[in-house]
């Protein structure tokens, strides 16, 4: 009985896998510390300023003072977050989500992040930023200390570097798509399959001094995250006597900005997607059970076994699950034989310390520098400074491959021909500096289209085993139609460009064509009729208030089901269009009684017992992705969410911000949703790196203890 129960969970196990981790992403790293240091760093000597919208504004001498300010300010606005990210990587969080936790707990195991931890991170951590680390934790496991009726797990507490790391190495991997071919393995299905998932990142745009008509230098910063849960953004302002001075976005249990602007500088992040993790399949010995072989020798496969609790009605259960390493990495068995999971992030420990020291440099080549440390695994990065310089950069740690094979699918994993071990460096990866164009642009597509055509990396230039994007999507065209539409560029047209709600004139979703949808002849189909005009008609806007668009947003997410059932390329065929758009009307009259809804009826923006009305749709420029919520609405659930508007100008840097909810995430905090109307409203609030402004306009003030 206790045999067929644990299958039904490894099974369940297999399920989660895919969907759960996917939810995960390497910026949700934190790394924190244990008590000692404590003794070391006075909380009165570390101010906390919250300014009207409770954003968090923290001034000490050191870096390390900071560090543990931010970590008792986010504590107070999150510590449940904070704590369920904590868990993760450390065998816990099955104990405390039960079998939803359990892909999480697995992987961890499976990549064997605390061999690696205890092998490089004494060796690779910089001292210096050990002790920021330290102060963190000092701060963290504090507020566990005299908050304890708030704490999850006596087992996390108090939390270490080391154990934080392990969960760092678990989002490196996953953002590396690690977890994905994990899941493919596990299902007997290792044919690569592009998935919706992949196109709902971010906006980065910029101009210099040659394209703005005030001679200014404007940066946008615009992500597209969950806007709940680990890896939603948390908003801060962190200034130390040791260079630091920074306002930008952070996930839960960061000690550093991720995101954002000091007073020299300022970057965004997407999401892209080169070639990053190979699978290999093992040639094993046809007599030796647990040998392969490479090259005619003999290797002998080492055996683990992944141990798990899951809590089921309140009872632990054990789960084991088997795995092995190789010499190319992380190894499975499936039904069709032995496959290892290899990709850099399981080399490489310095991610966040890579983030902090970016945090605090000064010019273009020192950032630049920072980028030749090649501890950051993926993500585009997008560049201005007030020199007037801008800068883009497809980054990622991909390795330097054999000719002659397909990277995209499986290799032979009998050849020492597929083991690599290099990477290339960054001066090797597509990027743009100081484009004559005057701008350069990325919304998760081909970076070989980051400018204009006479300053494009030459997409011929990289070898197509880097993986590296090259396609449009509806954002990139969209925006580029923007850009190319102005000579000149007012910081009025730069906030109209961020803001825009506008599909192209020919829809381009890089992940499915619909467009044989405008093409239908709706007197063929009288009973839909009105419909079919209604969104054939539509402005392609996705404003709130657009009847257009709340057509259109109920037969896109009618389409979902059908997704799945088109083979690559997802072409959607008129048959399965008209379905889904009956379907689209049925829904409207079941739910709203009229087929004239506005978006705005039909999808809102939910914290707590507040719906608003909201804009945007997947792959507008104003990104918005959603779930059903109840009584036929939807509600958002990731898109738009942490907003930084960035001017370099004589007078210094000029910051705007919002964010979708607001800074606290507890229900009885007047800042649990107090941004949300700016939100919808297309408003910024503004900010300043001034400390004079923090301490003149703070509502409150105060020590950690």
């Amino acid at each position: 009985m206790l045999y067929l129960f644990e299958r039904k969970l490894k099974k369940k196990l297999n399920i989660f896998m895919l969907n759960s981790l996917l939810k995960i992403h390497l910026l949700s790293f934190f790394l924190i510390s244990s008590f000692p240091l404590f003794g070391q760093i006075n909380p009165e000597g570390i101010d906390i300023a919250r300014d009207a919208y409770g954003v968090p504004h923290i001034f000490a001498k050191t870096d390390a003072e900071v560090a543990y300010g931010l970590a008792w300010a986010h504590a107070e606005d999150d510590f449940l977050t904070i704590q369920q990210s904590y868990l993760a990587g450390n065998n816990m969080l099955s104990k405390h989500l039960g079998i939803k936790g359990l892909p999480a707990d697995f992987l961890a195991q499976f990549i064997r992040s605390d061999e690696l931890v205890e092998r490089d991170f004494e060796v690779k951590t910089s001292p210096e930023y050990k002790r920021l680390l330290e102060g963190y934790a000092a701060g963290m496991n504090r507020y566990a200390e005299t908050h304890p009726e708030e704490v999850l797990s006596q087992e996390l507490f108090p939390v270490t570097p080391k154990r934080m790391m392990r969960y760092a190495q678990l989002q490196l991997f996953i953002s590396s798509k690690g977890d994905y071919w994990v899941s493919k393995i596990i299902e007997n299905d290792l044919n690569y399959t592009p998935t919706k998932e992949e196109t709902k990142g971010s906006n980065t745009f910029a101009f210099n001094s040659s394209k703005t008509t005030d001679g200014n230098t404007y940066l946008a910063i615009n992500t597209h995250q969950p806007l709940d849960g680990p890896v939603s953004w948390y908003e801060a302002h962190l200034c130390s006597e040791e260079g630091t001075n920074i306002i930008g976005a952070l996930f839960a249990g960061s000690p550093s900005v991720l995101i954002g602007a000091n007073e020299y500088l300022g970057w965004a992040h997407t999401v892209n997607q080169p070639d990053k993790t190979d699978v290999f399949a093992l040639e094993m010995h046809p007599k030796k059970k647990g040998v392969y072989m490479i090259d005619g020798e003999e290797y002998t496969l080492e055996k683990f076994k992944a141990k798990l609790t899951v809590k089921v009605l309140g009872i632990p259960i054990k789960v084991t699950k088997k795995y092995y390493r190789s010499i190319y990495g992380p190894t499975l068995k499936n039904k069709l034989g032995y496959y290892a999971v290899r990709t850099p992030a399981l080399y490489e420990v310095r991610g966040l310390e890579q983030w902090w020291r970016m945090n605090k440099a000064k010019s273009f080549k020192e950032f630049y520098d920072i980028l030749k440390m090649k501890a950051l695994p993926g993500y585009n990065i997008g560049y201005a400074d007030k020199n007037d310089t801008i800068f883009y950069v497809s980054n990622g740690l991909i390795p330097k491959r054999a000719a002659g094979y397909n990277w995209k699918e499986v290799v032979p994993g009998n050849t020492m021909k597929t083991l690599w071990t290099e990477y290339y460096d960054i001066e090797e990866l597509p990027q743009v500096l100081q484009p004559k164009s005057g701008y350069f642009y990325n919304t998760n597509h081909s970076p070989f289209k980051s400018s204009d055509e006479d300053n494009n990396p030459d997409g011929d230039k990289f070898s197509m085993d880097m993986g590296f994007e090259r396609y449009d999507n509806n954002r990139s065209i969209r925006l580029k139609e923007l850009i190319d539409a102005e000579d000149k560029v007012s910081y009025e047209d730069f906030k109209r460009m961020k803001y825009d709600r506008q599909y192209p004139a020919v829809m381009n979703f890089s992940w499915m064509d619909i467009n044989a949808l405008f093409d239908i002849d709706s007197k063929k189909y009288p009973d839909i009729a009105p419909l079919i005009e209604r969104i054939q008609n539509w402005d392609r806007k996705t404003d709130a208030t657009s009847i257009g668009a709340g057509s259109f947003a109920v037969f896109y997410y009618s389409l979902y089901k059908y997704y799945d059932k088109l083979p690559e390329p997802k072409i959607f065929p008129r048959t399965f269009l008209v379905q889904a758009l009956r379907e689209s009307k049925a829904y409207m009259l079941k739910y709203f009684k009229t087929t004239d809804i506005t978006l705005g009826d039909y999808q809102k923006l939910v914290r707590g017992d507040k719906e608003l009305p909201v804009f945007g749709l997947p792959d507008v420029l104003t990104s918005m992705n959603s779930k059903l919520h109840k009584d036929g609405k939807i509600k958002v659930v990731s898109g738009e969410s942490y907003i930084e508007l960035v001017r370099f100008t004589p007078e210094g840097t000029l910051i705007e911000s919002s964010i979708s909810y607001g800074s606290s995430d507890h229900p009885d905090s007047p800042h649990y949703g107090d941004q949300m109307e700016m939100y919808t409203q297309f408003k910024t609030k503004t900010m300043s790196l001034s400390k004079e402004d923090a301490y003149k306009n703070a509502e409150r003030i105060y020590h950690p203890k």
